[in-house]
């Protein structure tokens, strides 16, 4: 299929402005500045399905209505943290493909009626910060961005900012106290961004993917975008995948595509000798699904989309699948996320900051063999005293694969405890 979000795989010079508006770039641009209404916008992206790609898949359209008339100016933020282990969908955009995601911002900023929107980028994204900060001038004097675009009285600025590398900045609220100079840490909610957002204004955050689908849904349609993928998930994604498998990489799909068409066709399979054993379908932040022979059939064939990958135990996410062979041991997987969790909690609510530091001794303990049954016990006690009891999802996150891990592998810890 032709790529829409990859674009360079089809036109491999597309970063270059010249060759992106010869592509159709900042035609959608123009079209929604010149020719229709803030409404109309809003409008379309709701007619078309678009859910945020940064992992909770929320209607786009309906997370821009949220925000109040009465109450301005407005923001757009894109989150462009990407920091999900698993996760480089972003970057690849970014990279290759910069002025679509750009095009898109503006969009959303038009859409909402800010004049002012923001690139949020992780820390150790500084050169992809410095290469936007380019593309954003080259717009500027191209005329696409600056005072009364298109010869309206519509004028946008857009600004990028970087963080320092913490993983909990992807959290759209802690996100917002990082640009305001603060530290990154959550907000307790309500209020919610759309109302009380960036320096206490309503604010839109969208991902970095889910920004960058709409110039061609404003070209095309919302009909068109909605033709593909699933009823309930229109559309394509990129799917992030890595770990046991011949070729990892960024495929990007209709939702709706089966595991077996990832993994065995774009992904090559596994190694030869080895037999897939569970898949992390949404990172390290994911519910583990067990995969054997009694239901290879039926995990593999499950449609990759928000509503059907909860029928095995888990969740879509922002897609970044992470597939394990039967060379794993689930004590080693849970290890190496729980060191992850606990080194990036930003410490704010008890249940999170405690509880990863009790898990981490506790799965450190099970790994060398030190461990006991008490210990397995304990383990998901704690889990379970983290999950639901923190101000984000972090310390829900944190307590997924352990607790999907116990209750799906028992055999995995059994060899490794003492009675």
């Amino acid at each position: 299929m032709t790529h829409i979000l990859l674009r360079h795989r089809d036109i491999p010079t597309i970063k270059n402005i010249e060759v992106y508006k010869q592509n159709g770039g900042f035609e959608s641009l123009k079209k929604v500045v010149t020719s229709l209404q803030p409404q109309q916008i809003i409008d379309e992206v709701k007619a078309s399905g678009l859910r945020g790609r940064g992992g909770a898949g929320f209607p786009t359209g309906v997370k821009w209505s949220f925000l109040p008339t009465n109450i301005w100016p407005h923001y757009v933020v894109c989150n462009a943290d990407e920091s999900e282990p698993g996760t480089f969908k972003d970057r690849e955009i970014m990279e290759n493909n910069p002025f679509q995601l750009l095009e898109g911002v503006a969009i959303s900023c038009y859409a909402v009626g800010a004049a002012e929107g923001y690139i949020y980028l992780r820390g150790e994204f500084q050169p992809i910060r410095d290469f936007l900060d380019e593309c954003i001038l080259q717009m500027e004097k191209a005329g696409f961005l600056g005072d009364n675009l298109f010869g309206t009285g519509y004028s946008l600025r857009l600004k990028t900012h970087l963080g320092a590398g913490a993983y909990i900045c992807g959290e759209e609220t802690a996100l917002l106290e990082s640009i305001e100079g603060k530290r990154g840490q959550p907000r307790v909610r309500p209020p919610f961004p759309a109302v009380v957002g960036l320096f206490d204004k309503p604010t839109v955050i969208n991902n970095v993917e889910t920004l960058t689908n709409l110039p061609a849904i404003i070209e095309k349609g919302a009909a068109w975008y909605k033709s593909l993928g699933t009823e309930k998930s229109p559309g394509v994604k990129i799917f992030s995948l890595s770990g046991n498998v011949n070729r990892p990489g960024n495929y990007e799909l209709p939702l709706g595509t089966t595991f077996r068409e990832l993994i065995y066709t774009c992904g090559a399979g596994l190694s030869e000798g080895r037999e897939l054993k569970a898949i992390m379908p949404a990172g390290a932040s994911s519910s583990i699904i067990r995969v054997d022979e009694t239901n290879f059939d039926k995990v593999m064939d499950i449609a990759m989309d928000y509503e059907n990958v909860q029928s095995v135990g888990s969740l879509l996410g922002s897609a970044s699948v992470i597939v394990i062979d039967d060379s794993h041991d689930m004590d080693w997987v849970i290890n190496k996320t729980v060191h992850f969790f606990k080194h990036e909690s930003c410490g704010k609510c008890t249940p999170c900051r405690d509880g990863n530091y009790w898990m981490l001794h506790l799965v450190e303990r099970i790994h060398h063999g030190e461990g006991t049954k008490a210990d397995l016990e304990l383990l998901h006690s704690v889990a379970a005293q983290v999950n639901g009891k923190c101000l984000c999802a972090l310390g829900d996150f944190s307590t997924m694969a352990v607790t999907s891990a116990l209750e799906r592998f028992p055999e995995d810890f059994a060899t490794k405890v003492k009675a």
